[in-house]
């Protein structure tokens, strides 16, 4: 897919460079108040006593809301002003998050962490869904690696500043000051994408959507279960951290945060890296390569202690960022800007998939095996499924010859 070509004045690339610059800022925003609410509600969820079967059912209850949700939502920000649908969600994260903060220590805290993760998983859907869509045409100045590098850059900013300070807050403070300021890092989002200038589409043409729909092939399916693979090791990170920190390690709060800043400060480095491998590797090879080497990591947490796991961790952070950016780099390039909400509904919908699987699994095991084993375990799914994608990529091509 082509992108959209820059206005020519000078004045109107001023305006278009300071839009994306809002864009930038809602995204580190955004990101603050996402990942804070993922740290917090784990952290709680294990220090008063619910184990690791708990968290995995706090995320088994975020994936299958997101794999409900994750079609429509895509078909919304095809349909709709995706910046109005990002700031409807972000208010409502807003409100929900002050909300649980406030009812926290006088409510019983499974049942009100779980009721809220339908809510977030939904706003976070449309939000993420609505805003990544906007990317393609919000950043004409820019390339698309560019432009994603930039927007993972900030997203995983903003997961870094959340980790250091939802930790510091949770050791430090009480759980009302930690959602307080998640509630805030979503308000400060509103604000800034509201700033920004309206994308150059027409929403809800019928026209368009026949003229775009959209196609399901062998590489669209290639990128799915890569995403997959992904998406799941990243948020298996975030149902055994604590765990693994605080039962198997003995850790702290702050030593938590410390592990979720050693992936956020990876994944900042992911971000970043595309730009220039960009220019001497091939994607789809170097999306294998990421595979490979986070099953290598994944396996060497069985036998790391505590600060050296922290540097597996920055290592997984780099792994799966990199990952990320240039999945989204090769969908947006094969993906028309009508139909790439829809398409990354579909994607994000194969992903959870093996989510919830996953999950599922941890839920029942959980408490009878220990966090680095279950983080063993995925090193050897993530080995196998690297070895059927080389093997059907290579089918593919003999085929296609």
């Amino acid at each position: 897919m082509s992108q959209p070509t820059s206005v020519a004045t000078p004045e109107a690339r001023i305006r278009e460079t300071r839009s994306f610059n809002w864009f930038l800022a809602s995204t580190f925003a955004s990101a603050v108040g996402r990942n804070g609410y993922h740290i917090a509600c784990a952290w709680l969820l294990i220090v008063w006593g619910h184990g690791s079967a708990a968290v995995a059912g706090f995320f088994t209850i975020i994936s299958l809301t997101e794999l409900v949700v994750s079609p429509f939502a895509g078909w919304l920000a095809d349909r709709f002003d995706r910046r109005a649908l990002y700031v409807a969600a972000e208010i409502v994260r807003a409100v929900a998050a002050s909300v649980l903060g406030a009812t926290l220590l006088s409510s019983n805290v499974l049942w009100m962490i779980s009721l809220s993760a339908a809510l977030f998983a939904t706003c976070d859907r449309i939000a993420l869904t609505a805003s990544q869509s906007m990317i393609p045409t919000i950043s004409a100045r820019y390339s698309l690696a560019t432009a994603n590098s930039m927007t993972f850059f900030l997203m995983q900013f903003g997961s870094l500043a959340a980790a250091s300070l939802i930790g510091v807050l949770l050791h430090a403070a009480s759980a009302p000051y930690a959602f307080g300021t998640i509630a805030t890092g979503f308000f400060i989002s509103t604000i800034c994408m509201w700033t920004l200038r309206r994308e150059k589409r027409v929403f809800g043409d019928p026209r368009e959507a026949r003229a775009d729909s959209l196609a399901i092939d062998f590489q669209f399916l290639c990128l799915g279960a890569v995403y997959a693979l992904l998406y799941t090791g990243g948020m298996l990170v975030s149902v055994n951290g604590p765990s693994f920190v605080f039962d198997e390690h003995g850790g702290s709060a702050i030593d938590f945060g410390q592990l979720e800043s050693a992936w956020s400060a990876g994944s900042i480095v992911g971000a970043l890296l595309l730009i220039p491998l960009i220019r001497s590797a091939k994607l789809p090879a170097l999306q294998l390569v990421i595979l490979g080497l986070s099953a290598v990591a994944f396996v060497f947490l069985k036998v790391l202690n505590l600060h050296a796991a922290f540097v597996a961790f920055a290592l997984l952070g780099t792994l799966y960022n990199l990952g990320r950016v240039a999945l989204e780099v090769m969908l947006q390039s094969n993906v028309s800007s009508a139909t790439l909400g829809r398409a990354k509904g579909v994607l994000h919908s194969i992903g959870v998939l093996l989510g919830v699987v996953l999950f599922a699994v941890v839920s029942v095991v959980a408490d009878d095996i220990r966090p680095s084993t279950i983080f063993l375990c995925y090193g050897a799914v993530l080995t196998v499924g690297t070895v059927v994608l080389i093997f059907c990529r290579a089918r593919a091509a003999r085929s296609a010859a």
